[in-house]
């Protein structure tokens, strides 16, 4: 078994980044609060806009976006995830409102993306974390940005990326055979919609319900495997 050592770098790197931005939130006026949103949403939208053009079929992609939000809609999945996150915020005791919004966030932020799904698999296999330490100095500086608007809630997004990444890792063995450049290509061009929806909302646009889309996902392997070549 492979100990996720990129995946725990990963997590440490997303608390301390969350834990800076928490003392600096205490001396930013809400006029450069604005502007590092606006500079982060900015940056979410390309980082979206990259990965959402990977897939040369983009039928799957849409498909998977449709019934996505279908699905996420019928669950109620907006709902269920902002009431786990305010049970998070009982448990831990936090008076900061906005804690649920930062978790959310964050953990869409930085699990829903190419270099997550990607390192975590290398690792996993027996390659290096190289990937996985490249993304922590990414999540590093985004989270220290969203902790300095949102609060604590953003160093929980720790935990959700413990259990995906180093899930994804600890499985490596059995999920990479399963895994087609078709179900790859999908995934990362509809994780990269979701990225593309998040920007929107940071930089303040009309919002999207992102976390309605999260089925999306399952529908990217399923279409990616039929439709994605």
């Amino acid at each position: 078994m492979v100990l996720p050592v990129g995946t725990l770098v990963n997590a440490g790197a997303v608390v301390a980044g969350a834990g800076l931005g928490l003392l600096a939130g205490r001396v930013i006026d809400e006029k450069l609060r604005s502007a590092i949103f606006q500079a982060l949403g900015l940056c979410t939208i390309l980082i979206g806009l990259k990965m959402a053009l990977v897939a040369d079929n983009l039928m799957p992609v849409i498909l998977s976006c449709v019934l996505g939000g279908l699905s996420g809609q019928a669950l109620r999945l907006e709902t269920r995830l902002a009431q786990a996150g305010d049970a998070v915020k009982i448990m831990l005791r936090s008076g900061n409102d906005r804690f649920t919004a930062g978790l959310v966030t964050a953990s869409l932020l930085i699990c829903v993306g190419a270099m997550g799904l990607v390192g975590a698999l290398e690792e996993g296999l027996g390659g290096s974390p190289a990937i996985l330490f490249s993304k922590s100095i990414l999540d590093f500086f985004a989270c220290l940005m969203l902790a300095s608007v949102y609060g604590s809630g953003v160093a929980a997004s720790a935990v959700p990326l413990l259990v995906y990444q180093g899930g994804l890792t600890l499985l490596a063995g059995f999920l990479a055979p399963a895994l087609t450049e078709g179900i790859k290509d999908t995934l990362i061009s509809t994780g990269g919609l979701l990225i593309l929806g998040l920007g929107f909302n940071l930089s303040g646009f009309k919002p999207v319900s992102i976390e309605n889309l999260l089925p999306a996902l399952v529908f990217a392997v399923i279409f990616g495997a039929a439709l994605g070549g």
